[in-house]
């Protein structure tokens, strides 16, 4: 099911601040924030969480695209891959790094990979990984504060990898370049 993908012009009253602001910030509305305008509540979600992991999480911008990526790898979203790669590559990742992460193969640095592996546990159980990946989680030199960031990261993802999925969101032309199938 398309969903219409939204301006500031078009977009119901209640989105069309977040739609205004993301524009005059990186100079277009990227085709996810159109589709989620459709929701006030949706876009807000979004906005809070992003704001919330950037400005209070103590994972590190490397770590947070490491736990987008691999989340969006286990999704299977096609647009969240190709925009986290994007951003990924501005200088946040190595190129070997982020072709790992979107072929879902093991990471170069252990901390990183620890982080990938038990993202996915996290993911792939729904909440309930093994008591052992969580205790190599926390010996790579994570803390419990940093389960509880991950766990919005997923929250986070959840919501733009499924709207993507249902409303099949086009690749914008900036994130283009690293657009992404599965292989």
């Amino acid at each position: 099911m398309k969903l219409e993908v939204h301006s500031a012009r078009t977009a119901p009253e209640g989105s069309r601040s977040v739609l205004e602001a993301t524009e005059k910030k990186i100079g277009f509305v990227p085709n996810l924030l159109g589709v989620l305008a459709e929701s006030p509540a949706a876009l807000q979600a979004y906005s809070n969480l992003s704001s919330a992991l950037q400005h209070n999480a103590d994972l590190s911008a490397s770590e947070q695209q490491v736990v987008f990526l691999a989340i969006s790898f286990q999704n299977k979203c096609a647009y969240c891959m190709a925009a986290h790669s994007t951003i990924a590559g501005n200088g946040i990742l190595t190129n070997s790094q982020i072709e790992a992460l979107r072929r879902g193969a093991p990471l170069d640095d252990e901390k990183l990979e620890a982080l990938r592996r038990f993202t996915l546990q996290v993911v792939e159980t729904r909440g309930w990984p093994p008591e052992a990946e969580l205790e190599r989680f926390l010996d790579a030199g994570y803390k419990k504060r940093h389960v509880l960031d991950l766990l919005a990261a997923i929250a986070l993802k959840t919501l733009t990898n499924y709207t993507n999925h249902i409303s099949e969101t086009e690749v914008d032309e900036a994130f283009a370049p690293q657009a992404w199938q599965e292989s």
